[in-house]
């Protein structure tokens, strides 16, 4: 029982740790999230885009998380329901164990008691078997009185004895301790076995006494019986002494138990208290282990717990086992057992309080489980629909509504009201933080304050700056730039500085923000396990409670109730303890709390210490570079500041350790300079010498200067740049600092908000809003039915109405849909004959490939069908075996008969696979012949159809062209829309239709029925010739696509309206009036039936859709695989032409015709075995059901027979298995073989991979010449250009020629014109000589001078253009060296030709004529290449496309082969495996062969012995024989290695030749690549000549060209030799302003080369700053994986504490059950001791009674002592007058007795009465007085029993009577004190000695067994034994009963002293015998 309990409780402990650890991991999660929402605070970017994107991050984060934690929640959904699932199976499957455990005790108890039956049986059969032996083992002789005594003393010890037997077996059933039990009982016994001896002697001697006095009646031997007497006595002597020992014993031993039990019963107070202590230290323990983490010391106590557990037991069990002794000792067996079996009633009761505890502790763990569950699904909820913002809000409302919790808690407990002061702190603490938030919040607004100040000192400085700037010199501009880098370094340092305290302030907030999260997590954990605690300790609180009741019920002392409150004050200590803890935690965190600010701001203020130190070494080092750059030199000082400025720039951005880096490079650079400055001054000194450099390099100093300025300026620009980049930065940065104001304000106040509102209130409002909300929806719910009944009301109004009034116009709106309808019927049908003649041709393929299929199927289903028909056959003969009824077999045959059935269960497995093989194989044919038939005459059907509708619909299809062109360009791009229309309306037919029949019911007008009748019958005429077509057509797509039932029954349903439409016309034809109230009821029938058909349509739609879209992609890739199909085909029928068809199909149709032959000897043999095992079951039923068998059983022969057949059976199945794995290494063989193969195909496909990579390379080099050719094509078109551009100039040239030449031709008329044209400088310089000389020219040679200074100006722009193109030309020639060097060549011709140009201008004109007619032909020429350039482009797209044709035929082609390929291996490999079989086959054939021909040479060579034997050659003969056995087995080894050879040989002949097919396969496939290889090549070579051609003509077009611009070249040299003169002041112009060029390059190139520095700079300023950025952000990620870490190690920390919480749960509730189980000891020790004590008050109340007794005794035995004292001196006188009147009147013989009798009375001796009468006789009469009162004599009679006789019964005189009269009267009438024995259980057999001498052996052996059930063992040891009259042989064995000592009838106390002679009854009785 512990340990099923224990184990539920370790099962429920892990399944509260599994969710204990989901749960810590959903927390950890949820305080992940809100710090990563924290964390979104701190990463500030500078522009709005970047924060976008960094936002967009975030929330992609944020998405992710909710995704990662939505699946967290689906899976421990899952695990939820796994774990009630496997819940409800373990509490199924305990449920079926119990019930199972049930039964087996049922089970077991009855056979218990069959068992004690049996054996109580047993024992009386021995009892009678014993009496039966004693009885003949006893003497014939004896008397019958005899016999009778023997067989009562034979039988009263057996009696005897079976009452310990009983008792022990009583015992055994008890779980007691079996060694105090055996102790006990083996004492008992011994005791017992003493008694009946003893009692058997006494009973012995008495018979025989009683015997020897029936024998002797008459003369007794005196002698004899005063010997028999005598040892009675010494008999009855040591008895009494026996008893008296035992008596003693008794006593001792019940002192010293008394003693035992004080000691027991203090020790196990004792122990009970330090029991208690510990548990209460337990808990105390356990508790302070939930509420904080145990130290590792609790671990280390908890083996010593377990010791101390193990030894407290281990004293328990000792206590038992004292406690059982003692019992032992004290009770007898059957109080015991009935003890025990109370106790054991009572430990079941225990248990079942103990079980409904459990069960109380399981609903306790289930609503734990609930409520952990609802407070899941509150969290979820929470972080799922919050954002981030309201979750911080949320987390802080929750944190203080779980304050509010615990306060509410706290004012529930009165003890708890610490936590409500601790929460208080805690929350002045928070506005203590937030002072100080606000504090650090002005500092910062201080500090922008700063920064404005700082900014509008830089504006302002700027503005001085730039208005000096441009009025001072260079030294204004370095003050000015020096001042400007002080005040960005400032403002850079400063903003730096702000940028560092607000990530500190965003640090310091975080670091905030974290640990009120984690206090409130660790608040919310420990409230969580208070709460835990609290519910586990109520629950432990009810169960001691009711423990306790119990105990006070049963003990009735208040040791309890002490417990009890114990208990409680140890609970309120606790929990105080746990609050005082958690209030400790949290003013711990708090400090932390405190000290992390103080250390923030202790290193705010040591960063602005480094800053300020930072910024004096700055301006030392500033002081120290001005002081540098005066020892500079001017021109270079400028720039080397700029430098060094900026070099400190990047250096100040870095730390320290770079600042004094600089430092030592600016003391390096002062001495580079000093150097540099020496350098100078000898520069300068051969500077002096040579003045010519000096003034060139003044100008190039002008020029730097001015390079200098615009530096400067351009610097400027850049700074203003950056300064208004900086100003935009700090605005954003405030605009950001602002908004995080603004938020943090809105925080703080929604923070006060929150903390304002008080919880419970929220909570009242939260459960009002719960209930309301509840009520609001059942009220909602009410109206939502009650809208949905008007609504329906409503939709049926309408319907109502909407079917009477809008009839007509549906009936309108129906002819326009049929006619649409009609118009994309007929669109459909085109399309539909179209896709039905494709897919002819595909399914007659498709049908013959299934043909082939179908025939190999039927062979295989002929084997099938055989097998089939042999396994029916089994199985028939199987049902008739399990039909007929099972006989009562013996255990052999069960056993043959069970091996039967599983054979015949593994039969019909095999069978029914075999028939569902079967079955499939059916379906799979049926089903394609099926297809085929259908498709065939759907193809036919489609035909007929489609010849009528195109007969139908040719006009209607002209009409609609261009809708036609339309709809198919939609039905091209998807099917859907057009089916989608066909069944939206078919969907509107029926709605059409329902409302038609609508119209018809509720129209109330005839006249208005009659026209819709009349149009309805016209349109019905349509519609069901359109529902023909569009039936015919909707079975073409139906069966074209998988669904044709489903729109058949939509047809149906269709036509079936259709007929109801039609009834309903011919109703309303027959008559209206009637029908009407019938069709109003069948109205809303028809509607619901309409929604419900509307609905099945939409699904059919759907589902027509998806399969038409299906049937589309399954017909594309059915067109895509028919080619493969065809291709397949074609390789399959070239594999089989190369295949061998002969041999190898003979060979597998023999191994075929083996194999089956084997498989039908098989079946022949299991048919014979089954019908054996028939035989065999008939013959075992008819044998069973015959009615004379003895056992119902099968005789030994048929037995035998059974197994030696189920032997034959055995082996034969060990052979079919043998053959079967044989089979299975044959196939293991050919799969290795195959994976070789496959091997060596691998290698040959990586031989085609190669092949295709060449080819693929090809196809790249072939791309590679085609973008060649492409970019020569371009080069070609750029020519063309410059063509045109050369013929525009020769067109210029030509026209200025004939100008020039005009000119020349009037010029040479007048010389003197000439010469001016010579020299045009002089005509120029000297113009009024010529008017003087010449006043009638002057005019003429004015205008002719205006004229030619025209045309110089035209000739120096053509100059220009001509340079200008020869520039192109030299830019296009230095291309390539050698045209650069031609051209070289070409422009010196061209100077020379120029020369001579001027000699012969007139030849060259016609040269020039021939020459433009030769351009234009050029130009033609160029034409047609540009037009034959196009048709080669044109080529080489369809080139292009054919490549791309080729690749997809070789992809294609790949795959087929590779199909081919597998399916010839696999033909391949089941060639082979027939072969191997061939091959074994025929190699047993060959062994067999061997075999017979080594047994007929054996036969041989036995003949040829016989022979020689005849001749007598024996010796020879032997020889010869074994030299034929060493050559036998030399021809065996030769044939078995043959054997194995020719085996090997076949392999590899078979290997070679797959080899040889696979290579011959491979070098078709090279030889086909190969032979396209070449095709390509020679196609690439042809177009590489073509191409060569062509770039070989275009070079010589080329040349020819530019051989004739050298002649236009030559002949304009002519040309401008005559204008050289006018244009040497225009070279030089162009000479100093190309010098002012060639400055103002080097200028820019200057300036190129300081854009690149300064783009250098800017790049080194971004590469630092991304490496400050790097350094943030891996101290970010430090930071957060420091923190990761943290929270790692804690989280590990809580789950290893919690698992060691659980762990100590669970110890605690092992010891729980572990103390329960001491508890139930001690209470049924406590029960044992509260029965001892009471036995105790028992014993006391029996001795206060036996004293009162006994002290009874004494008053009386005073009294009568005073009696015979007062009467001994007196003498009645009517006694002495009877005496003496007795005297008289007596005889004389007998008056002696009555003088006796009158002396005794008188008191005289015996003796003088004696002597008295002797004188009398002697002397005579006289003085008889006086002689009578004389003497007084004493004599003694022996006393010898009196036995009665007749004579004395006769002649009893009445004195005796009188005597007896006196004796009866005398004896004192005391009450015979009795203990009440019904309470006191009897301990031995009494002692023998207490039993009547007078009685009889029977009678005295009855009553000692009378009294052995009626002896009080709690006697004083010496009452017993001393009889109340001591009997010194005074009284006889044969007296009377008043004669008797009082013991023999009563049990006496204490002994009291009366003397013989004082009895009355002595005196009497001597009177008497005298």
């Amino acid at each position: 029982m512990s340990s099923w309990l224990g184990g539920l409780g370790s099962g429920l402990g892990q399944s509260l740790g599994q969710v204990g650890g989901s749960l810590s991991s959903f927390t950890g999660q949820i305080s992940n999230f809100t710090k990563d929402m924290l964390l979104e605070g701190v990463e500030e970017v500078g522009d709005a885009a970047t924060e976008l994107h960094v936002s967009n991050s975030k929330l992609a984060e944020v998405e992710a998380a909710f995704a990662t934690q939505k699946s967290e929640y689906e899976r421990l959904k899952k695990l939820h329901a796994e774990l009630e699932e496997k819940l409800e199976a373990s509490e199924i499957q305990i449920k079926q164990q119990s019930a199972e455990y049930r039964t087996l005790l049922q089970q077991k108890d009855v056979e218990i008691s069959h068992l004690k039956a049996r054996q109580s049986g047993l024992q009386e059969e021995v009892q009678k078997l014993q009496q039966s032996a004693q009885s003949a083992a006893s003497s014939p002789a004896v008397l019958p009185v005899t016999t009778a005594s023997l067989t009562a003393t034979s039988s009263s010890p057996s009696t005897f004895l079976t009452r310990p037997t009983g008792s022990h077996h009583g015992f055994h059933s008890d779980e007691m301790d079996i060694s105090d039990v055996l102790w006990s009982q083996q004492e008992i016994n011994r005791l017992s076995t003493e008694v009946m001896r003893l009692e058997g002697e006494v009973a012995h001697w008495r018979r025989i006494s009683q015997a020897s006095a029936t024998t002797r009646t008459g003369n007794g031997d005196q002698g004899e019986i005063l010997k028999l007497q005598r040892t009675i006595k010494d008999l009855r002597d040591e008895m009494s002494r026996e008893v008296d020992e035992h008596q003693h014993e008794l006593a001792a031993l019940q002192d010293a138990q008394r003693q035992k039990l004080a000691e027991i019963t203090r020790r196990h107070r004792e122990e009970l208290a330090e029991y208690e202590e510990r548990i209460e230290e337990l808990e105390e323990q356990i508790h302070s282990g939930g509420s904080h983490v145990s130290s590792p010391a609790d671990s280390s106590k908890l083996p010593e717990l377990q010791k101390n557990i193990q030894s407290l037991q281990e004293a328990v069990e000792r206590r038992e086992k004292q406690l059982a002794e003692l019992s032992a000792s004290l009770e007898d067996a059957q109080r015991k057992q009935a003890s025990l079996q109370l106790e054991r009633d009572d430990a079941l009761e225990e248990n079942v309080g103990l079980l409904q505890n459990y069960s109380r502790l399981q609903a306790s763990v289930a609503e734990l489980q609930t409520r952990v569950q609802e407070q899941e699904g509150k969290a979820l909820q929470k972080t799922q629909f919050e954002h981030e913002i309201q979750t911080l809000r949320n987390n802080l409302a929750a944190a203080e509504r779980e304050m509010e919790r615990l306060k509410n808690f706290s004012e529930s407990e009165p003890k708890e009201e610490v936590e409500h002061a601790d929460i208080l702190e805690l929350n002045t603490i928070i506005g203590t933080l937030r002072q100080e938030k606000e504090v650090l919040e002005q500092e910062k607004l201080d500090l922008q304050h700063r920064l404005k100040v700082a900014e509008d000192q830089m504006v302002s400085n700027n503005s001085s700056l730039i208005e000096s700037g441009e009025v001072e010199s260079l030294e204004d501009l370095k003050v000015e730039l020096e001042r400007k880098e002080k005040v960005l370094r400032a403002t850079q340092e400063e903003r730096d500085t702000l940028m560092s305290e607000l990530e500190e302030l965003d640090r310091q907030n975080q670091e905030a923000m974290q640990h009120l999260i984690t206090a409130k997590e660790q608040l919310s954990g420990q409230l969580k396990e208070a709460e835990a605690e609290l519910i586990r300790m109520t629950a432990e609180l009810n169960t001691t409670k009711d423990q306790k009741g119990a105990l006070e019920q049963e003990l009735e002392t208040q040791r309890e109730k002490t417990s009890q409150s114990a208990f409680t004050l140890n609970d309120l200590h606790m929990g105080k303890q746990q609050l005082e803890q958690t209030v400790k935690e949290l003013k711990d965190m708090l400090g932390r709390a405190h000290e992390q600010s103080r250390e923030a701001r202790r290193e705010s203020a040591d960063l602005k210490k480094s800053l300020q130190e930072r910024e004096e070494q700055l301006a030392a080092a500033k002081a120290e570079l001005d002081q540098r750059g005066e020892r500079r030199a001017e021109g270079q000082r400028a720039e080397e500041e700029l430098a060094g400025k900026e070099r400190e720039l990047s250096d100040l951005r870095r730390e320290m350790n770079e600042m004094r880096s600089s430092y030592e490079k600016g003391m390096s650079e002062e001495y580079e300079m000093k150097m540099e400055n020496r350098r100078l001054k000898e520069e300068h000194e051969n500077a002096l010498r040579k003045e010519e450099e000096l003034r060139k390099q003044l100008k190039e100093n002008q020029a730097a200067l001015n390079k200098m300025t615009r530096e400067k300026d351009t610097r400027i620009e850049a700074l203003k740049l950056e300064k208004h980049q900086l100003e935009g930065e700090l605005s954003q940065a405030e605009r950001t600092l602002s908004e995080q104001v603004k938020q943090y304000q809105q925080t703080i106040e929604e923070l006060t908000r929150a903390r304002s509102m008080d919880a419970s209130a929220l909570q009242t409002e939260h459960e009002s809003a719960i209930k309301l909300n509840q009520e609001k929806d059942l009220e909602i719910a009410k109206l939502r039915r009650d809208v949905e009944q008007l609504a329906s009301d409503h939709r049926d109004t309408n319907e109502m109405l909407s079917i009477t009034v809008a009839g007509q116009k549906q009936l309108t709106d129906l002819l326009q849909e049929k006619d649409v309808f009609v118009e994309t019927l007929k669109q459909n049908a085109a399309d539909l004959q179209r896709e039905m003649e494709t897919r002819m041709s595909a399914m007659t393929k498709e049908a013959e490939v299934l043909k082939q299929a179908v025939e190999e199927k039927d062979k295989q289903l002929g084997g099938m069908k055989e097998e089939n028909s042999h396994l029916k056959e089994e199985i028939d003969r199987l049902r008739d075996q399990q039909s007929r009824p099972q006989p009562l077999a013996e255990p052999k045959t069960l056993d043959i008969i069970t091996e039967l059935e599983t054979e015949i269960a593994q039969l019909k497995s095999s069978r029914n696979a075999l028939e569902d093989e079967v079955r499939s194989l059916k379906r799979t044919s049926e089903d394609q012949e099926a297809s085929l038939q259908a498709q065939q005459s759907e193809l036919e059907q489609a035909h007929t159809r489609h010849q009528q509708t195109t007969l139908n619909y040719d006009r209607l299809i002209h009409a609609k062209d261009e809708e036609i062109t339309r709809l198919q360009q939609s039905v091209g791009q998807g099917h859907l829309p057009a089916l989608q229309g066909d069944v939206i309306l078919q969907e509107d037919k029926t709605r059409s239709l329902n409302q038609d029949n609508g119209n018809e019911k509720h129209d109330l007008s005839k006249v208005e029925i009659e026209k819709l009748v009349r149009g309805i019958k016209e349109k019905e005429t349509e519609i069901i010739q359109l529902n023909e077509k569009n039936l015919s057509l909707t079975r073409q797509l139906d069966q074209l696509a998988v669904s044709r039932d489903e729109v058949g029954k939509l047809s149906q349903m269709i036509q079936q309206k259709d007929l109801e439409i039609q009834a309903l016309h011919a109703r309303v034809s027959m008559g209206h009036s009637q029908d009407v109230l019938y069709l109003q009821q069948q109205l809303q029938t028809f509607a619901v039936e309409r929604e419900q058909m509307l609905a099945v349509l939409n699904e059919k739609t759907r589902e027509n859709s998806q399969l038409r879209s299906d049937y589309h992609r399954l017909m594309d890739i059915v067109a895509g695989k028919e080619a493969a199909l065809v291709k397949l085909q074609q390789e399959n029928q070239r594999l089989s032409n190369m295949s061998d068809p002969s041999g190898s199909q003979e060979m597998f149709k023999e191994t075929i015709q083996n194999l089956s032959r084997i498989i039908r000897e098989k079946d022949i043999e299991i048919d014979a075995l089954t019908q054996k095992c028939q035989t065999l079951v008939t013959v075992l039923q008819s044998t069973g059901g015959e009615p004379g068998a003895a056992s119902g059983g099968v005789s030994s022969n048929q037995f035998e027979e059974l197994l030696q057949e189920r032997d034959t059976l055995k082996q034969q199945v060990k052979k079919m298995e043998e053959w079967k794995q044989q089979v299975i290494t044959t196939v293991k063989n050919m799969q290795h073989e195959s994976a070789q193969l496959h091997e060596e195909l691998i290698k040959l496909q990586s031989q085609v991979s190669a092949d295709s990579d060449c080819s693929s390379k090809l196809s790249v080099d072939y791309a590679r010449l085609i973008q060649s050719y492409e970019q020569k094509e371009k080069r070609l078109g750029g020519l063309s250009l410059e063509l045109a551009q050369v013929q525009q100039t020769i067109s210029q040239l030509s026209t200025t020629k004939d100008v020039l030449l005009g000119k020349l031709d009037s010029v040479a008329q007048t010389p003197e014109v000439a010469a001016t044209q010579s020299s045009g400088l002089s005509l120029t310089a000297e113009p009024q000589t010529q008017q003087n000389a010449s006043p009638v020219n002057s005019n003429n040679l004015q205008r002719e001078t205006e004229v030619l200074q025209a045309q110089l100006a035209e000739k120096e722009n053509l100059i220009r253009t001509l340079q200008e193109n020869n520039h192109r030309l030299s830019n296009a020639a230095s291309t390539s060296e050698s045209e650069q060097r031609s051209q070289a060549e070409e422009v010196r011709q061209v100077r020379d030709r120029l020369e001579s140009l001027q000699r012969s201008v007139r030849e060259k004109d016609l040269l020039i004529k021939t020459k433009g007619d030769q351009l234009t032909q050029v130009s033609e020429a160029l034409r047609n290449r540009e037009n034959d350039n196009e048709v080669l482009k044109q080529a080489v797209t369809n080139l292009k496309e054919r490549a791309l044709i080729l690749e997809m035929d070789a992809r294609k082609l790949k795959e087929e082969n590779e199909q081919v390929a597998a399916r010839s291996r696999e033909k391949e490999s089941e060639f082979r495996a027939l072969q191997e079989t061939n091959m074994q086959v025929s190699l047993l054939l060959r062994e067999k062969e061997f075999e017979l021909s080594a047994i007929s040479e054996k036969a041989a060579t036995v003949e040829r012995m016989l022979k020689d034997k005849e001749l007598g050659k024996s010796g020879e003969l032997n020889q010869l024989l074994n030299e034929l056995k060493s050559m036998q087995e030399k021809a065996v080894m030769f044939q078995q290695e043959r054997d194995q050879m020719m085996m090997a040989l076949k392999q590899k002949q078979m290997e070679t030749t797959a080899l040889q097919s696979e290579l011959q396969h491979t070098r078709d496939k090279e030889q086909r690549l190969n032979l396209e290889l070449e095709r390509l090549r020679n196609h690439l070579l042809e177009i590489e000549d073509s191409y060569t051609r062509e770039a070989l003509a275009a070079e010589d077009r080329e040349t020819e060209l530019r051989r004739r611009v050298a002649l236009l070249d030559e002949k304009l040299a002519t040309s401008s030799n005559a204008v050289e003169n006018a244009s040497q002041q225009a070279s030089m112009q162009v000479e100093s302003l190309q010098e002012q060029l060639s400055n103002v390059v080097k200028q820019r190139d200057d300036t190129l080369l300081q854009l690149r520095a300064s783009q250098e700079q800017v790049r080194q300023y971004a590469v630092s700053l991304s490496n400050l950025q790097m350094v943030l952000e891996q101290f970010q990620q430090e930071e957060k994986a420091m923190y990761s870490a943290e929270l790692e190690r804690h989280k590990k920390e809580k789950d290893e504490w919690k698992r060691k919480a659980l762990l100590l749960e669970d110890q605690a509730s092992a010891l729980q059950m572990n103390l329960d189980e001491a508890n139930a000891a001690l209470d049924s020790a406590s029960r044992l001791t509260d029965q001892i004590d009471q036995k105790e008050e028992q014993i006391e109340e029996l001795k206060k009674q036996v004293d009162v007794r006994q002290e009874m005794l004494e008053e009386a035995q005073k009294k009568l002592m005073n009696l015979l004292n007062s009467t001994e001196g007196k003498i009645d006188k009517v006694l002495m007058r009877n005496l003496f009147l007795g005297y008289f009147h007596t005889p004389k013989t007998k008056r002696a007795d009555v003088l006796r009798l009158m002396g005794s009375v008188l008191g005289l001796n015996r003796e003088q009465v004696d002597q008295m009468l002797e004188d009398d006789a002697r002397h005579g009469v006289t003085g008889w007085v006086s002689s009578w009162l004389g003497g007084r004599g004493a004599q003694s009679v022996p006393n010898t029993p009196q036995r009665p006789t007749s004579g004395q019964g006769l002649n009893s005189s009445f004195s005796e009577m009188f005597v007896k009269f006196l004796e009866m009267e005398s004896t004192p009438s005391l009450p015979a004190p009795r203990l009440p024995v019904h309470d006191i259980n009897p301990l031995s057999a009494p002692p023998p000695g207490r039993t009547t001498g007078s009685s009889s052996g029977s009678a005295g052996a009855a009553a000692g067994i009378r009294r052995a059930g009626e002896s009080n063992p709690f006697l004083a040891p010496r009452s017993a034994a001393v009889p109340l009259v001591a009997g010194s042989g005074s009284a006889g064995s044969g007296g009377h009963l008043l004669m008797k000592p009082i013991t023999d009838a009563l049990p006496t106390f204490t002994p009291v002293p009366v003397s013989a002679e004082a009895s009355a009854g002595a005196v009497l009785k001597d009177l008497l015998k005298q």
